[in-house]
C-alpha cells in the first residue's frame, strides 16, 4: 500500500520525543553537578533541532528523485557498484559516493530549510555590493533566493545535482552562493549532525528499496511547492511504495 512520505520518516520524528526524555534525564544531571540551565537549554537545542530539518530534506530529496527517475537509477547505480547488496550504507563509504553527496548539495540549493539565515549584525560600517551598511545594522541572508540566483546558477529552478560533480562546492559557508548552514561563527552548531542523518537517512532508502508512486500517477504531477514556516516543508505531503531490493536477511 502506498506509503506517506511523512510517515516514513516517523522514526526520526520519534527521536525527537526521545530527546525530549532524555533531556529531562539530562538536566537533572547537570543541576546535580553545579552546571547551569544555558547550558541545558544548548544541549537541547543541539539534540532537537537538527531531527526534524533533517527528516524534511530527505523527503525533499525524495520528492525531486521520484519527480526525475533517471536520478534515481545513477544514484542505485552508484551505490550497487561502491556497497553491493549484502550490506547497508555505513559512514565510511560516503567519501566513495559522490553522486549521492551531489544530491544532496542539490537538494539543500534548491530547497534550503531556512530560507533566511540566522540574523547578523554588523560590528562595524562597511560596504557591499555597492550598498552601505551601518554599524549595528541587523542583516538577514537570503539563502533562498542566493541559490535560485542565474547569476550564480545555471537553470536555477531545475534538480540538476550534476552540476556539482563538475564544481567542487562545499556545504560549510566557504561559498556563499551555496549556505545552507550559514557561514562563519553563526554557522549552524549542528552541522556535522545533520549532515550525517541526511546521507544515512537518503542512502540507505536508496540502496534499501525500490520507489514507485501509488495509483497509476505521473512523475510529472509531483508538486515541490513550498510550505513556509521556521523551516519549509512540501506543500503536499508524497506517497509513495517502497519494495526491498536487497537479500531479505538485510531487513
Amino acid at each position: 500500500m502506498p506509503l506517506n512520505i511523512a510517515v516514513f520518516f516517523l522514526l526520526i520524528k520519534r527521536f525527537s520525543a526521545f530527546n525530549m526524555l532524555s533531556s529531562m534525564i539530562l538536566h537533572q544531571h547537570l543541576i546535580m553537578a553545579g552546571l547551569t540551565l544555558p547550558i541545558f537549554d544548548h544541549v537541547q537545542d543541539l539534540l532537537a533541532g537538527g531531527t526534524d530539518t533533517s527528516a524534511s530534506t530527505v523527503e525533499w530529496a525524495m520528492n525531486e528523485l521520484l519527480k526525475h527517475p533517471h536520478l534515481i537509477e545513477k544514484a542505485t547505480e552508484e551505490l550497487d557498484r561502491v556497497i553491493g547488496r549484502d550490506k547497508w550504507v555505513e559512514e565510511a563509504d560516503f567519501s566513495k559516493l559522490p553522486f549521492l553527496g551531489a544530491i544532496i548539495k542539490e537538494t539543500f540549493r534548491l530547497h534550503p530549510l531556512a530560507t533566511l539565515l540566522a540574523p547578523h549584525y554588523a560590528l562595524e560600517d562597511c560596504t557591499v555590493a555597492g550598498y552601505h551598511i551601518a554599524k549595528g545594522t541587523t542583516v538577514f541572508i537570503n539563502t533562498w533566493s542566493i541559490g535560485r540566483n542565474s547569476k550564480y546558477w545555471d537553470s536555477p529552478e531545475e534538480f540538476i545535482p550534476e552540476r556539482f560533480l563538475e564544481k567542487d562546492i562545499d556545504m560549510k559557508g566557504q561559498n556563499f552562493a551555496l549556505l545552507p548552514f550559514g557561514s562563519g561563527r553563526r554557522r549552524c552548531p549542528g552541522y556535522n549532525l545533520g549532515i550525517k542523518l541526511v546521507r544515512s537517512t537518503l542512502a540507505n532508502l536508496l540502496h534499501g528499496f525500490n520507489w514507485k508512486l501509488p495509483h497509476g500517477m505521473k512523475p510529472e504531477e509531483i508538486c515541490t511547492e513550498e510550505l513556509y514556516g521556521i523551516s519549509t516543508h512540501p506543500r503536499i505531503s508524497l506517497a509513495m511504495i517502497p519494495e526491498p531490493r536487497l537479500p531479505v536477511n538485510l531487513y
